[in-house]
Parts: structure tokens; C-alpha cells; sequence
């Protein structure tokens, strides 16, 4: 589902996927740190780049090596672009601290230093950007490849002295070069130097200064360029960049921000929901993204499952909203947990923008952007959890924020649930497919045959949720679920079927 005046000719054959990669698996019986648990996951355009930040305030990269030794002919590369699949091999690239915990002293609140969202900016010179958010703080960073700089010719070489603390011979001469990285020794520290060193009989014949060389081996270093701060009297929970290059922004509950990516001490607030009288706010931001192609445009979500799309090109402060998309309410279906499902916890456009997929609590939702009727397309995701509702608002499981995805050629969008579960569905018109994967090393274990149930009336599901402590809810699949265990965050590779997915501190890969 590209959009525009293309044809397909039927839905596409559902995909057999396939266990890739695994980083920070658990063993039987580990603990799991908080700090640890990955909370965002983001490709960069090539999908040659993963990034994912945990609730240590860490980011951590890495970077795909399967593609690196590819022969250079025209008949290998023919060979490989026509491959039906390809085992996808991450590899760890390197971490840095993007975020602290903060305290904030005029509100008397702790500022945590967990990453709420990443996001990838425009390459260049062989260095790689981001975007890091916090609750309250946006960072610009620069990761790139730097020459160690390493000492040479040393006056004195560490390495012969002998063990009455005298130096056997000097390094006067040019002929005898020693390299030590930073200054230091390998053999030795510098302190440990001063402390056996003693002249030799006659003194030292001439000194010199050290040289400093560039060796060949490189480090990666990673720099905040940028620190955008004391924007958001709220929780930031969206962050996206213009197609520009250039601008991004920033949503918390209330207001969305307007940032260039040079000027970092102001920003232009675009969108803001708050009412004069807080009492009277209905609803919040709940998601914002930018348009991949027109710089103009932007979509915002709200918690009462509308989104609503922006034209920047109307006014400095969008009061009104070029187009709204929500799904007309059904007749005699509104309960006490109507409105805390139908919030939207993700938006994503697709990649030529002529679609938004959009997760509230229970389903998936495509919309057309040129259709403003209801969307094209639903698919449920759990609804074996609706008689459960009200245990999964006891336990505040109800206000979990699940993200969604959309694959590169726009066939099919993923999400996740509960029991370290998530759903890959195709979204042409006529596909059937509904795929239930496990975040493990088997992820089509789950795919257990069962034979189909008869719908049961109204009447029945409200019997089902007043008998909701007695029974364990069961999937579709007739598996118990665990609520504790939920896949929030995952990513779809922009060009190829694969996917990234978190489960607590895990980061696991398929491909198909």
C-alpha cells in the first residue's frame, strides 16, 4: 500500500519469520534492573543504523555488518537485491549517557533520566546525529570516528628500566620510537613512572620534546552539540524531525514546540490545547509526528483517539486544524472505558505519507489522509482482553502506551501486547494476515491452531467481565497472558522485512 495510482495485483503471501539477533538476553531466573529496560528503539533512514535508549538515561548504537563485505560486481550485487531474504547482522557499535537524573527546584520534582524517544538526523562527514529526549530535556548528539593520538619519542622509555629503578638506556636517539596512546604506558602508568625513576650515571646526553602522531586506530566519540531545554512545563512525548533537514519538534500533553536544529535558546510554540481554566481540558497531545515529504504538514494524536493534521502555512499559532480523523462512535457501545481505550498512544506516517497508522489500547487503525470518513483499514491486536478491562484499569495496565510500525513498501504494520507478544498484520486490501510472534528465540512457538469461536452476544461479554477474578484471560491462541510482560517498543527496517522489538532489557531481531 504505497498509495498514489498503483495497482496491486492481489494481497501479498503472509511472511514466515525468522529469529535474527539477540542483545542483553536474560537468563533463567535474572533479575532485571530498572535502569536497564529499553524504553524507544529507532532505524535511521538506510537501516543500516539501530538505536535504543533504556531508562539508565543510555543510548546505545549499533550498526549492521552483513552489508559491509558485499562483493563489488554487478552479478553479486544483482544476486543480493534479488534475494528473497537476508539473515540481517547487527552488531554493537558503541554508548554514551545522553541523559542524567535532574531535579527541578522550582517544582519540587524529580526529572528522571529515562529516553522517551529517538530519532535520527541527516548525516555528514561520516558522523552520525540524533535526537535524545527526556521528560523535559531535548539533546543533540554527535557520534563519530576519531584517530587516537598517540606520544612518540619519548626522552625516557618506561619500558627498560631495570629493577633497582635506574634506566638502563635513554631514548635520545631518534632511531628508538615509543608509542604510548594518550601518554600513557602499556606496561606502566605515568604515576608509577615517577616513582622508580632515577638518572641515570651522567645524566640524560640531550632531551627533546615528544611527538604527537595520529595511529590508524580510531575511537568513537560522542558529543552533545546541543542541549534544548526549559521548553516543556510538561512531559515530552513525541519528538520528530522536519524533512527539511533543518527544524523539528517537540510535544508534551498541551503544546507542541518548533525547533531549529542551530538555535538551541528558542523555540515557537505552533500548537497549544491548554484551556484558560485547566477544569476545563478534555483531552491532551498524546503524539506528534511530521509529514516524511511536505515540510508543512504535521499530524498530532489526542487521548480522545482523533488526530488531527496541521498545515504550518495557516498561522503562527495553529489554533485550527487543516483535517481531523476519528472514527464515528457506535450506537449503544459507550462504557466507563470508552474514552480510556480510544486514546491514541502512536502515530506513524508511512513512508510516502499518504497514510497514518495510528495504536490506541485495543487496535491498529489505517487512515487515508485524503479520507477524513474513518479509516481504511482496523485490525485488533488483543481483543481477547476486553472481558479484562476492568483488572487492566485496577492495575493501570489500561494506560499503557504501545507503539506501532509500518514496513518500508507500506504492505504490513506491526505492533505489540501483552506476554512479550507482538502483531504483524497486512494491510493490503483483501490480505488476511494476522501474525502473533513471541519476543524470543522461537518466535512462531505462539502459533498454536485453534478451532474458532462462536461470537458471543453483549449480554455474555458483560457476564464474562463481572467474572473477570475467577479466570485468567486467555489469548487467541488459548495461552494465559502476563500483563507485567509487555512489548512497548519496536521498529520496522525502512527498506527490508525485519523488525526490532524490546522485551524489559532485551533487543531481539527478525527477519523474514
Amino acid at each position: 500500500m504505497n498509495g498514489g495510482d498503483e495497482v496491486v495485483a492481489g494481497p501479498p503471501q503472509p511472511l514466515e519469520w525468522k529469529f535474527s539477533q539477540v542483545f542483553g538476553e536474560r537468563t533463567a531466573g535474572e533479575e532485571i534492573q530498572e535502569v536497564d529496560i529499553i524504553s524507544a528503539i529507532e532505524f535511521d533512514k538506510t537501516g543500516d543504523h539501530l538505536a535504543t535508549g533504556d531508562r539508565g538515561g543510555r543510548v546505545v548504537l549499533f550498526e549492521r555488518t552483513d552489508t559491509k563485505d558485499v562483493g563489488g560486481s554487478r552479478r553479486d550485487l544483482e544476486r543480493i537485491d534479488h534475494a528473497v531474504s537476508r539473515h540481517p547482522e547487527f552488531r554493537y557499535k558503541t554508548e554514551f549517557q545522553s541523559h542524567e537524573p535532574e531535579f527541578d527546584y522550582l517544582k519540587s520534582l524529580e526529572i528522571e533520566e529515562k529516553i522517551n524517544k529517538i530519532r535520527w538526523c541527516q548525516t555528514a562527514n561520516s558522523a552520525l546525529f540524533l535526537l535524545s529526549t527526556n521528560d523535559k530535556t531535548i539533546k543533540f548528539w554527535k557520534v563519530q570516528e576519531k584517530k587516537i593520538k598517540k606520544i612518540s619519542e619519548m626522552n625516557v622509555d618506561p619500558s627498560k628500566a631495570v629493577t633497582n629503578g635506574t634506566i638502563a638506556s635513554s631514548s635520545s636517539s631518534n632511531s628508538h620510537r615509543t608509542c604510548l596512546a594518550n601518554g600513557g604506558s602499556p606496561e606502566r602508568s605515568p604515576n608509577s613512572l615517577s616513582i622508580d625513576f632515577s638518572f641515570p650515571p651522567g645524566g640524560i646526553p640531550s632531551l627533546h620534546l615528544p611527538v604527537v602522531v595520529n595511529s590508524h586506530e580510531t575511537s568513537l566519540v560522542a558529543r552533545c552539540r546541543r542541549v534544548y531545554a526549559h521548553a516543556h512545563d510538561y512531559h515530552i512525548n513525541s519528538i520528530s524531525n522536519n524533512s527539511d533537514g533543518e527544524t523539528f519538534i517537540s510535544a508534551d500533553d498541551l503544546r507542541v514546540n518548533l525547533w531549529n536544529l542551530e538555535i538551541s535558546n528558542q523555540s515557537f510554540n505552533i500548537i497549544d490545547v491548554k484551556p484558560a481554566n485547566m477544569e476545563d481540558l478534555t483531552e491532551v497531545i498524546t503524539s506528534a509526528e511530521f509529514h516524511p515529504t511536505h515540510c508543512n504538514l504535521l499530524a498530532y494524536s489526542s487521548s480522545k483517539g482523533c488526530i488531527r493534521l496541521i498545515d504550518l502555512r495557516q498561522s503562527a499559532l495553529l489554533d485550527s486544524h487543516a483535517k481531523i480523523y476519528e472514527e464515528p462512535e457506535q450506537p449503544g457501545s459507550k462504557s466507563f472505558f470508552t474514552e480510556i481505550i480510544a486514546s491514541i498512544s502512536d502515530i506513524k506516517f508511512g513512508r510516502d505519507g499518504r497514510y497514518i497508522l495510528s495504536r490506541d489500547y485495543m487496535t491498529l487503525k489505517l487512515w487515508d489522509i485524503n479520507m477524513d470518513s474513518g479509516p481504511v483499514a482496523t485490525f485488533q491486536v488483543h481483543e481477547y482482553l476486553r472481558p479484562k478491562l476492568c483488572d487492566l484499569y485496577e492495575n493501570d495496565s489500561i494506560f499503557d502506551k504501545f507503539e506501532c510500525c509500518l514496513s518500508g513498501d507500506g504492505l504490513r504494520v506491526a505492533t505489540g501486547s501483552y506476554s512479550n507478544l507482538f502483531r504483524v498484520f497486512g494491510c493490503v486490501p483483501g490480505s488476511t494476515e494476522a501474525t502473533t510472534l513471541e519476543a524470543s528465540k522461537n518466535p512462531m512457538r505462539k502459533q498454536v491452531q485453534t478451532p474458532s469461536r462462536p461470537s458471543r452476544s453483549l449480554s455474555s461479554i458483560t457476564r464474562v467481565v463481572r467474572r473477570g477474578a475467577e479466570a485468567p484471560a486467555v489469548d487467541a491462541n488459548g495461552n494465559s497472558f502476563d500483563s507485567t510482560m509487555k512489548l512497548l517498543h519496536l521498529a520496522w527496517h525502512p527498506s527490508e522485512n525485519s523488525i526490532a522489538c524490546a522485551a524489559a532489557n532485551s533487543l531481539y531481531m527478525y527477519y523474514a
